[in-house]
């Protein structure tokens, strides 16, 4: 699971408050709570501005952000008559609901306020923006080393490289660990970056060796003829500034989100209460648990909310041949649906008009998504990305076909999330699951970058439902950053601090 991908500033102005005093305007405050469990809890208030219905406060709302939750913000607008620090005698003068990933998404999010759901508070509006707390800059460096010492049998050496940094306790912490270079005594190990404030914690003035030598101390006590075991030396030292995923989302980034869903006869009669299609009698199963946890968090960084969602494994009229990679609504042309929801209710309304088949195969759905990513790549800015959601049961038959599929698409702007329902051998799933090494195609090609992510649902049956979008999705910023850091794409607008 990630920590919170970063800190965010909330700077907020309203317009038109209602005016609750007598002979003076209100002297408005803004509270910002967060949903913890169920209960609203307050985060962070600004200060009160006296006699102003259009105020636009200095102090700014501080919170963590996590791409993998959806973090329900309440942001509550009182008229403040005294001292006392409880609300509750003080005149509320509207709100608004959101989600945190509605406000970064957004350059400005502007609702208008309400006294309770569907009752306007006047013309009162609310206008929130986002800015993340961080410093940008890190250090880029390449480093080499000469004449190492010979340790295999019948080859050089595999050497790697460990950067340490001594901490305020004098105590010695990892910092970066490279690639292994394999039978290579005078390895160049692939420029790397290290976070300024974890280099040397933004003291500039803090001396960097760049060149010293390897001393083996058994060597160096046996032999007095001896000098070294090889030389490491800093062929390249420069700072530069590292977008960050809120830089790319705030810039403009849009992330698409595409649902795959496995439609194979090894999943059962839908009609039957032992298949894993079969909608239970509150409405729901493991497809449509693992559709909402996802899509209820990515929803919010795509404007138009319009989700391509697509089955495979099963034989569609009215040919009534085996597709897989067929339009959940049946329209080839526009397999979009409206939200969410929108998904929800093509799946339910497929099920009953569909066969059950197979094979399992992922490569075709996969390269759909890659083709569009393609198109987005060959724009050369960083305005989408995109995540495919694939969900099934049971092993992959194309193995072959899907591993060179990923290969391939990990050179695009794509992430892919495998979720595993039902309790069969995910082997498979497991081996293409980047965290696992470095996947290979059949002629040997790695894969530029991780972009898989494997989950069994089976982990996440008596946990919270927030619980699996946290795990799946905890990645994704990382992935992201990844694929724009690699192609050397800044933000679409570069980030600027907003006024309001």
């Amino acid at each position: 699971m990630a920590a919170c991908v970063t800190r965010v500033e909330l700077s907020v102005s309203c317009r038109s408050l209602l005016d609750k005093d007598l002979g003076s305007r209100s002297d408005p405050l803004c509270v910002l709570l967060q949903d913890i469990g169920g209960q609203w809890a307050e985060l962070d208030r600004t200060e009160r501005i006296k006699n102003c219905q259009d105020p636009e406060f200095c102090k700014k709302l501080v919170v963590d952000y996590y791409f993998e939750k959806v973090q329900k913000l309440k942001f509550g607008v009182y008229d403040i008559d005294n001292k006392s620090f409880d609300l509750n005698d003080d005149d509320y003068l509207g709100g608004v609901e959101c989600t945190l990933g509605q406000v970064v998404s957004s350059s400005v999010f502007t609702r208008p306020l309400e006294l309770k759901q569907g009752k306007p508070a006047g013309k009162g509006t609310i206008t929130i923006s986002a800015e993340e707390i961080k410093d940008t800059r890190a250090v880029y460096l390449e480093i080499e080393a000469r004449n190492l010492d010979k340790k295999d049998f019948l080859g050089k050496s595999d050497p790697f490289l460990e950067l340490y940094k001594q901490t305020d306790a004098g105590t010695w912490q990892l910092v970066y660990r490279s690639e292994v270079i394999k039978n290579n005594l005078n390895p160049c190990w692939r420029k790397f970056s290290v976070p300024l404030q974890t280099f040397c914690g933004g003291d500039f003035n803090k001396p960097i060796k760049v060149e010293f030598e390897c001393i083996h101390p058994e060597k160096k006590q046996k032999k007095k003829s001896y000098k070294n075991s090889g030389v490491i030396r800093i062929k390249s030292c420069k700072i530069e500034t590292e977008y960050s995923f809120l830089d790319y989302v705030m810039g403009g980034c849009q992330i698409n989100f595409t649902v795959g869903i496995d439609f194979t006869g090894s999943n059962g009669d839908p009609r039957s209460p032992d298949s894993l299609h079969y909608i239970s009698p509150d409405g729901i199963n493991e497809y449509l648990i693992a559709i909402w946890s996802v899509g209820s968090v990515v929803q919010d960084y795509d404007t138009d909310k319009l989700f391509p969602a697509f089955g495979f494994g099963a034989q569609v009229p009215p040919s009534w041949q085996v597709s897989h990679e067929f339009a959940l609504n049946f329209n080839p042309s526009n397999p979009y649906c409206q939200g969410i929801q929108g998904i929800v209710d093509a799946y339910r309304q497929i099920l009953p008009q569909i066969r059950l088949y197979g094979p399992t195969n992922f490569s075709p759905i996969i390269n759909h998504v890659a083709r569009f990513a393609a198109h987005s790549a060959q724009q050369g800015t960083a305005s989408q990305y995109f995540i495919l959601l694939i969900i099934t049961d049971g092993e992959i038959t194309d193995l072959d076909q899907t591993r060179q599929a990923i290969v391939d698409a990990s050179k695009l702007p794509m992430s892919i999330i495998i979720v595993g329902v039902g309790e069969a051998d995910f082997k498979a799933m497991e081996f293409l699951d980047g965290d696992n090494g470095v996947l290979k195609s059949l002629t040997g090609e790695p894969a530029a970058r991780d972009i898989v992510q494997f989950v069994p649902f089976r982990q996440f049956r008596n946990a919270p439902r927030e619980a699996l979008s946290q795990m799946v999705l905890a990645e994704v910023p990382k992935q992201l950053v990844s694929y724009y850091k690699w192609q050397g794409w800044p933000p679409v607008k570069p980030p600027e601090t907003k006024k309001m």
